[in-house]
């Protein structure tokens, strides 16, 4: 007999002797029956909450009881479909806002990228701005210790804390941060004119159309970090020692 059948045929008297024997192993298989939905292992998220989760960064409680529904689901509520989208488009970089047309498939011709939300900005009336389209929560004042060496600059939005900077939020020290370079640039809007080049209707305080520190280092020289040069959003490094304006941010992955 071929070897081949051999294994199968050897492989099929095993498994019947385990199933007249009344024997059924399952390898890494419980079967305990799971705890209830008001046990903390047992609690989740709905789709719903999931999606605004990755839709605009909304925050949600894991849910203790879930109820059948009496039908499908309403019109309003997005299914499996509809987080796959965003999900596939979150993976993209955002539009940058140029709209006008300069040469054929140029990016105010192609305007490509995931759309702005219809309202850019939230004022959270606490000291803190949230930009829908990303997720990040910024400092509403852009200029809070004027201009920073690189060190301090690290220091100061670590630091940074409800009760200071016009914060209410209830933030705490290690909440906020230096927002990395890719952060930072996501607030230039390319269609703008200069001085200062985000977009317009903003509802930020005190923004410097002036250079601003990235947390992100010069990869050829470490002496140096990345700034955005909000005049224009030019983007450049500067050596760490100079001083620069410091735009806290808190949130994202």
């Amino acid at each position: 007999m071929h070897s081949k059948y051999m294994v199968i045929g050897l492989v099929g008297i095993v498994v019947g002797v385990l199933l007249s024997s009344g024997v059924v192993v399952l390898a890494g298989t419980n079967f305990d029956s799971p705890s209830g939905p008001t046990d903390s292992a047992s609690q989740m998220y709905t789709l719903e909450q999931i999606y605004d989760r990755a839709n605009d960064g909304t925050a949600a409680t894991k849910m203790t009881t879930f109820d059948e529904p009496d039908s499908g689901p309403a019109a309003t509520m997005h299914d499996l479909n509809a987080l796959y989208t965003l999900v596939s488009e979150r993976s993209r970089p955002p539009k940058t806002g140029q709209t006008t047309l300069y040469a054929t498939g140029d990016d105010g011709d192609l305007q490509k990228g995931v759309a702005w939300p219809s309202t850019r900005f939230t004022d959270n009336s606490d000291g803190t701005v949230t930009d829908n389209l990303t997720g990040l929560i910024w400092l509403k004042d852009a200029n809070c210790w004027g201009g920073q060496t690189w060190a301090n600059a690290l220091t100061n939005a670590n630091g940074l804390a409800s009760g200071s900077c016009g914060l209410t939020d209830g933030s705490v020290a290690g909440d906020w941060r230096l927002p990395n370079l890719r952060e930072l640039y996501s607030l230039v809007d390319s269609s703008r004119p200069p001085s200062p080049v985000i977009p317009t209707g903003h509802p930020f305080d005190n923004v410097q159309s002036d250079e601003h520190w990235t947390s992100t280092t010069c990869a050829d020289d470490t002496d140096y970090a990345w700034l955005v040069y909000l005049y224009d959003g030019s983007v450049y490094s500067g050596e760490k020692t100079v001083t620069c304006y410091v735009w806290p941010v808190r949130g994202g992955q």
